[in-house]
C-alpha cells in the first residue's frame, strides 16, 4: 500500500525491476538507470546517510533532521529525495540561482546540518555562504570536485536504510519544506507531509489517463518546484521512464532524441517555443508562407468544446498533414500531451497547440498545496480553454465573497516552517486562502482572473488586473515580455520587452533600405521601433475598458531573466523588482 512517497518506487522496483526509471546524459551519451538501480542505491545512500549520526528518534517538524539539495535536474536529485525520506530526514531543495545571501537565510532557518551541490560551479557560487550556517555539518557534491567529499562516499559504505526507521515513518511524516521564492520579503518555508504528495499523486492520476507503460517524460521545469518533482512521481507510478534534459539551451535537441509522450512547463517557455516556430515561419515565402499562415488562423479558432462546421474540420485536417505535423516533429514526434502550470498561459498557445494534436493540460495549484487542485484533462469533455480546469479529487474550492479562491483538502500544507503567524493568516477553518482571484465556469471549470495582491487601483478609483492585459497583449508577434502599471496614477502604462527578431524582420520587409543597429539598447529609440509597438498596444487596448487601458509605455531592451533577478525561477515576474530597477523609465512614463 502507497503511503509515503519512497513505497511508490520501491513498488515499482519490485514489479518492474529491470526497466527504465530515470535517464540523463553522461560523457554525451544517454545513461539510464532501472527500477532496481535506483532503488538500491537510494537505499545505500540512506544508510550511509544514517551511518552519519542522523537523530530521527523523534520524528516531528522541529526536531527532524534537514538536508538541502543545489543542484538542476538529474537521477541523482531524486536517489538522494528517496535516500532523505528513508532516513526520517526532510529534504529542503533549493534554486542554483538564488543569491547567497538567500541561501544563507534558508540554510540558517531550517537549521540544515547537510547539503548535496550538484557540480563545482554551484559550490564556488555558494562556499562562502556555508561559511555562515553553523549547523552546517557536511557538503556533498555529485560530480567529483578536488577537496569536497563526493555522494559515492555514502553509497559505497553498502549500508542499507534501517527497516526499524522506515517504519517509523508515517504518513503525517514531514517529506519536504520548499522554500517558496516570493516577489517580495524573505521566502516562506512550506511543509509538506508524505500524505500531502501521495494524496496529491493519487487525485491527479485520473488525469494521466493517456500515460503508457514504458513511454517516456522529459524533465526539465525544476525539481525544486513541487509541480515536477510530484509530477515526475505520477511518471513513476505510471511506469513512464523520465529523461533529463541536459540544460535549457539543449531542450530542442533533447526532445527529439529522447521522443516523450510528456513533458510539464510553465507559460513563459512555452510563449518561447512559440516564438521561434514564428520567426522561422516570417522567413518563409510564397506558398509555404501563405500555408503556415492558414493553418495558423485555423488553429486560433480551435476549441474543443465546439468542433466547428464540417469545412472547418476538413480544413484543419489538412492543416494537420501539411503543417503542424511539422510541430509534432519538433518536439520529438511522440508528444500526447503538454502539461502546463505556474501561471496564465495564453488561451492563443492553448488553442494553436491543442488543434496541432498537441493537447495543452493547463492546471492551477500552489506549493501549498502539493500542488494540483484543478487541471483540465486529456479527454475533451473534461477540458475548456481559457481556465484551468475541473477539481482534482478530494480538493474542494470555494469562491469567497472578493473572489479569492479558497481550497481545502488532504493536499493543504500544515504551515509555514517556524512562522505560526504566517500559517494562521493563510489558513483559516481549514480553508487555505490563496491570494488568487477567480470565478467558475460552466458551474466545474475554474477561471483566474488574477492575483489578489497584483490588483491595483488607478487614483480615479479604478480597479486594474494587470495579467489579463499582459497575456492578451503578449499575442502580439512583436511583444515578447510585459508588465503593466498605474497603481494611484491617473493613467495605466506598460513596460515592454519586444520580441526584437521578427520587429527587425518585418520592418525590413516594409523598408528595405531602413538602417537599423544591431545594438538592441540602440534599436528601441528608432521611431519607427515604437511606432510598430504602440500600434500593437493601440489594436489590443479596445477589448478593455477604457480606464483599463494603456495610455503609455516605455520599450526596455534586455529580456528578464531568473539570472538577472526580474523572474522567479518559476518564470512570474517580480513587479516590486522592476518597478526599482527601472524607476528611471516609469518615472518618465508619468511626468512627461
Amino acid at each position: 500500500m502507497i503511503e509515503r512517497l519512497f513505497d511508490i518506487v520501491q513498488e515499482r522496483s519490485t514489479k518492474h525491476a529491470g526497466n527504465v526509471m530515470l535517464a540523463a546524459k553522461e560523457n554525451g551519451q544517454w545513461r539510464t538507470y532501472s527500477g532496481a538501480e535506483v532503488w538500491d542505491t537510494s537505499r545505500r545512500l540512506a544508510g550511509g546517510l544514517l551511518s552519519l549520526g542522523i537523530d530521527n528518534a523523534v520524528l516531528t517538524p522541529d526536531q527532524q533532521e534537514k538536508i538541502a539539495i543545489i543542484s538542476p535536474n538529474r537521477p541523482e536529485w531524486i536517489m538522494t529525495d528517496l535516500a532523505v525520506q528513508m532516513t526520517g530526514a526532510v529534504l529542503t531543495p533549493i534554486y542554483p540561482t538564488i543569491s547567497p545571501d538567500e541561501i544563507a537565510y534558508v540554510l540558517n532557518e531550517a537549521e540544515v546540518k547537510i547539503v548535496f551541490v550538484a557540480s563545482a560551479e554551484i559550490y564556488e557560487r555558494f562556499k562562502d555562504a556555508f561559511t555562515q550556517i553553523p549547523t552546517l555539518k557536511s557538503v556533498y557534491s555529485f560530480d567529483v570536485i578536488p577537496g569536497l567529499k563526493n555522494w559515492k562516499e555514502l553509497t559505497d559504505k553498502n549500508l542499507q536504510s534501517d527497516e526499524s526507521v522506515i517504519a517509523r515513518i508515517k504518513p503525517e511524516t514531514l517529506a519536504t519544506i520548499i522554500y517558496t521564492s516570493g516577489t517580495t520579503g524573505n521566502p516562506k518555508g512550506v511543509m509538506l507531509t508524505h500524505n500531502n504528495i501521495v494524496s496529491n499523486i493519487k487525485d491527479s492520476m485520473p488525469a494521466f489517463t493517456f500515460a503508457e507503460e514504458h513511454s517516456k517524460a522529459l524533465s526539465f521545469l525544476p525539481l525544486n518546484h513541487i509541480f515536477e518533482r510530484m509530477v515526475s512521481y505520477i511518471y513513476l507510478q505510471a511506469g513512464v521512464a523520465i529523461y533529463y534534459a541536459e540544460n535549457m539551451d539543449t531542450i530542442g535537441l533533447n526532445l527529439k532524441e529522447v521522443k516523450p509522450m510528456v513533458f510539464t512547463t510553465v507559460p513563459r517557455l512555452l510563449e518561447k517555443v512559440y516564438e521561434r516556430i514564428m520567426n522561422t515561419a516570417m522567413e518563409l515565402k510564397g506558398v509555404k508562407r501563405m500555408l503556415f499562415f492558414w493553418a495558423l488562423d485555423l488553429g486560433k479558432q480551435y476549441d474543443n468544446a465546439k468542433p466547428g462546421s464540417a469545412w472547418y474540420r476538413l480544413q484543419l485536417w489538412l492543416a494537420n498533414k501539411i503543417i503542424f505535423t511539422k510541430w509534432r516533429e519538433a518536439l520529438g514526434g511522440n508528444v500526447k500531451a503538454i502539461v502546463v502550470g505556474s501561471a496564465a498561459c495564453q488561451e492563443r498557445l492553448v488553442r494553436i497547440f491543442s488543434s496541432a494534436g498537441i493537447v495543452i493540460m493547463e492546471g492551477y495549484g500552489l506549493t501549498e498545496t502539493s500542488p494540483v487542485v484543478t487541471v483540465n484533462r486529456y479527454e475533451s469533455e473534461n477540458r475548456r480553454v481559457g481556465t484551468i480546469g475541473p477539481l482534482i479529487a478530494n480538493v474542494e474550492v470555494k469562491i469567497a465573497d472578493d473572489g479569492e479562491i479558497l481550497v481545502k483538502g488532504p493536499n493543504v500544507t500544515p504551515g509555514y516552517f517556524k512562522h505560526p503567524d504566517l500559517t494562521a493568516a493563510a489558513i483559516k477553518d481549514g480553508w487555505l486562502y490563496t491570494g488568487d482571484i477567480g470565478m467558475w465556469q460552466e458551474n466545474r471549470f475554474l477561471k483566474i482572473t488574477d492575483r489578489k495582491k497584483e490588483i491595483f487601483k488607478t487614483s480615479g478609483g479604478k480597479y486594474v488586473a494587470p495579467q489579463v492585459i499582459e497575456n492578451k497583449m503578449k499575442e502580439s508577434p512583436f511583444i515578447s515580455q510585459m508588465m503593466v502599471m498605474g497603481a494611484n496614477m491617473k493613467f495605466v502604462s506598460a513596460l515592454i520587452i519586444p520580441n526584437f527578431a521578427p520587429l527587425r524582420k518585418y520592418l525590413r520587409d516594409r523598408s528595405p533600405n531602413i538602417s537599423l543597429p544591431d545594438n538592441n539598447n540602440e534599436l528601441i529609440k528608432v521611431p519607427e521601433v515604437l511606432e510598430v509597438i504602440q500600434k500593437q498596444v493601440d489594436k489590443f487596448n479596445p477589448i478593455f475598458s477604457h480606464p483599463e487601458q494603456v495610455k503609455k509605455i516605455a520599450l526596455l531592451a534586455n529580456e528578464w531573466t531568473v539570472d538577472t533577478g526580474e523572474l522567479t525561477p518559476s518564470l512570474k515576474i517580480k513587479r516590486k523588482i522592476i518597478e526599482q530597477k527601472y524607476a528611471k523609465e516609469i518615472a518618465g512614463i508619468y511626468t512627461e
